[in-house]
């Protein structure tokens, strides 16, 4: 079987997603890139999750050619390829559609930095990217990429980020990036957490943004000190 542990990486973060209670039935997906083959590993269309297994992932180029597996990938594959093929940096994708991250995409509102652990992991404004149709199939990674590719972010999170983490599709859901398939499902599962405190603060009154200085000390902090190195 082909890239075994990063199979079974990819398998055990969908099962994440629905563990954390972000996805319902068969929606949403978890992909991861190896870096050495380019190729994909991605959970396959409409499987019950409950029914999926590391040899049930889909192993596809960047091209979306089938190499390994007997099921074709999830509906979503192209949007991740196209990320993939630009992005040589990301090494995994997960998409969702968590209801309260979501519902600010529906809106089209981003998420300003309300919360220090807003701060902590993303130490910047959740952003939302255009509208997408689903026809040309190229279109949601293109709208992913336009807010991928921007340079306007604040000194501090470049400092230790190369690419946006989360990415809110108007109209969509949810599309979060990381060095690998593990670090992308914790930005999943932190957005959604951030959006439903937001979502009760901003039925109750209207929170106070952090200013940018306090923002910036908060990420240095989480990203410097916190933790074991």
């Amino acid at each position: 079987m082909l890239l075994e542990g990063l199979r079974r990486e990819v398998y055990e973060m969908n099962m994440e997603l629905f563990r954390n209670r972000l996805v319902v039935m068969t929606s949403g997906n978890v992909s991861g890139r190896d870096f050495e083959t380019n190729y994909v590993v991605i959970k396959p269309s409409g499987v019950k999750y409950e029914d999926l297994s590391p040899e049930k992932m889909v192993v596809v180029d960047l091209e979306g050619r089938i190499i390994e597996g007997d099921l074709k990938p999830s509906v979503d594959t192209l949007s991740h390829l196209v990320v993939y093929r630009e992005r040589k940096d990301i090494g995994g994708i997960v998409h969702t559609h968590s209801p309260y991250a979501t519902a600010f995409a529906l809106l089209g509102k981003p998420i300003p930095v309300y919360l220090t652990s807003h701060a902590d992991y993303f130490g910047e404004e959740i952003p939302v990217a255009r509208y997408a149709s689903p026809f040309p199939l190229e279109d949601v990674g293109k709208a992913l990429l336009e807010v991928l590719n921007k340079e306007d972010r604040p000194s501090w999170v470049k400092k230790h980020s190369s690419f946006v983490p989360v990415v809110l599709l108007k109209n969509h859901g949810v599309f979060t990036f990381g060095k690998n398939p593990t670090e992308a499902l914790k930005y999943a599962v932190m957005v959604e957490e951030i959006a439903k405190t937001c979502y009760f603060a901003l039925t109750l009154g209207v929170p106070e943004r952090l200013p940018s200085e306090e923002i910036s000390k908060w990420y240095e902090r989480f990203h410097e000190v916190y933790g074991q190195k």
